[in-house]
């Protein structure tokens, strides 16, 4: 047991170097970071809602969380709840199974509301369009303010979807 210790004091924490960032994504992000704060002026609280996606869209989405897009920084953060929500941001076709739990959802959610439809899938139903599991895209269950496209779309795309909702109409509710 020593000698396991002695080894790991003198050999200490191994590891690669970072990766180097791309200046100009940071950029990006930084400029969508900063116009997001000064329409908001407080945080946005986004409830996801997976509606039958194949979850490629989960992972891009799960991406904002990491340290390089650092959403949380901004004071955008994801919620448990609708109640807490001010945005939702759907995924997938919506099955037909899912399409009572995404009008509840939908309705559980307090006004003003924004919905972002992100992927190929919510946006028009994409390779699995509208069948007897499928309803197809989002905006046949519920209003949709923005879509992201994209199979799946890259987490600065979300971020612009994002921001755009919120562009239409800073205090929420639906497009004049």
């Amino acid at each position: 047991m020593w000698q396991i210790l002695r080894q790991i004091v003198r050999t200490g924490i191994v590891s690669e170097p970072p990766p180097a960032l791309d200046a100009a994504l940071q950029a990006e992000v930084r400029r969508i970071h900063d116009e997001l704060l000064a329409i908001l002026g407080q945080a946005l609280a986004i409830r996801q809602v997976d509606a039958g996606s194949c979850n490629g869209c989960e992972l891009e989405i799960h991406a904002l969380n990491n340290p390089y897009y650092n959403i949380e920084g901004l004071g955008i953060h994801f919620v448990a709840s609708p109640r807490h929500a001010d945005m939702l941001l759907v995924t997938g076709p919506v099955s037909r199974h899912m399409e009572e739990a995404l009008r509840r959802t939908y309705d559980a959610t307090p006004e003003p509301r924004l919905v972002v439809a992100v992927g190929d899938c919510g946006a028009d139903g994409g390779i699995f369009g509208e069948s007897y599991a499928s309803c197809g895209r989002i905006a046949n269950v519920i209003p949709v303010d923005t879509v992201v496209p994209g199979c799946p779309p890259p987490p600065i795309e979300i971020l612009r979807g994002i921001l755009a909702a919120v562009k239409v109409n800073p205090r929420g509710g639906r497009p004049i």
